[in-house]
């Protein structure tokens, strides 16, 4: 209940933060938006480009964890996993207030689940982010970086989102250890340690679930 609590208060005080305190909307917000998802991304910050392509990795990471440990949940995971795509944070932080722990799963693999199972998810997911991340830290500007985070609402709130991607995933992941037989206390620090490369190479090498 505890967890519950605090989960609860992160998501209101996130909510509360990134439209009342974080840093007024820039007018170029909207198109800086539109080119980033566009592909046009001449004089915009690789570190900007990296950030917010990144921020469709995590996603597809928490995907393949939601709807499976949804399969036993009162709740419907789906819609808070396409929903993240779209609003991060936003959409994990409620599912996992309204989720219980769930170290099991019954019945059978369906397509859906079957794919997200499958290891090459990882392997996708392992590529983009690695091309990314190298991108952004070889190419990228610091200092404008900085700027933007002080006076820009959306790289600032995007920033604080993909931290707190990074800080809830083991959440799910200590369960979809447990689901597959995986009890080495060591094993959670170790995927968590890296951002989105350690759960990435976790949905490669985890062993396929089995089905009762």
């Amino acid at each position: 209940m505890l967890t519950k609590i605090i989960l609860g208060l992160l998501w209101l005080g996130f909510g509360l933060y990134a439209f009342l305190l974080a840093p007024p909307d820039q007018p170029d917000t909207m198109n800086l938006i539109i080119d980033l998802s566009t592909g046009k991304w001449q004089d915009i910050n690789p570190l900007i480009i990296a950030l917010f392509n990144l921020m469709g990795v995590w996603p597809l990471i928490y995907t393949s964890l939601l709807i499976i440990d949804g399969r036993d949940q009162k709740i419907i995971a789906w819609p808070f996993a396409f929903a993240s795509f779209v609003v991060g944070a936003f959409a994990i932080l409620p599912y996992l207030t309204l989720r219980q722990p769930n170290s099991n799963f019954t019945g059978k693999k369906n397509l859906v689940i079957k794919l997200l199972d499958s290891p090459w998810l990882g392997v996708i997911a392992l590529i983009t982010a690695a091309i990314l991340i190298a991108y952004g830290l070889i190419n990228g500007n610091w200092s404008d970086y900085w700027h933007q985070w002080q006076t820009s609402r959306f790289i600032q709130v995007m920033s604080l989102d993909f931290c707190l991607l990074t800080l809830l995933c083991p959440i799910l992941l200590q369960d979809d250890l447990t689901r597959r037989g995986l009890k080495n206390p060591f094993l959670l620090p170790v995927i968590s340690l890296l951002p989105l490369i350690g759960p990435a190479i976790y949905l490669i090498i985890r062993p396929r679930l089995g089905e009762n």
